[in-house]
């Protein structure tokens, strides 16, 4: 006699694994992802523009934490310069943030989330 209907292989459908064990396995890397993106979030990233003229930390949750001029960076009469550097600075460490993300969680690949 044939079987009728169900999952080709029997129970687990899932290449013989069965669905306890695919919630198990679900379920650690969850936590694991979790503990990646607490860990991320704890991290400092810093980035320079105009030669260590501006210095900018962020936070791996990408909140600006300081932001350092240089003195002799300062010119009255050239105030989008300045502007422009601080730009530049945030940008490239908001940058650092996101490629550590793309690197620590990029290992859980897991279609539609990223």
């Amino acid at each position: 006699m044939s079987k009728r209907g169900g999952f080709p292989g029997g129970m687990g459908g899932f290449g013989g694994m069965n669905i306890n064990q695919l919630m198990k396995e679900a379920k650690k890397m969850q936590e694991d992802m979790t503990k990646s993106q607490e860990e991320l979030a704890s991290r400092e990233f810093e980035a320079t523009a105009g030669g260590g003229a501006i210095s900018v930390k962020v936070t791996g949750n990408k909140e600006v934490k300081e932001i350092t001029i240089k003195k002799d960076v300062v010119d009255p009469d050239d105030v989008e310069m300045l502007q422009d550097l601080i730009l530049t600075c945030v940008n490239e460490a908001l940058r650092k943030v996101d490629n550590a993300q793309a690197q620590q969680l990029g290992k859980y690949n897991i279609p539609g989330l990223m």
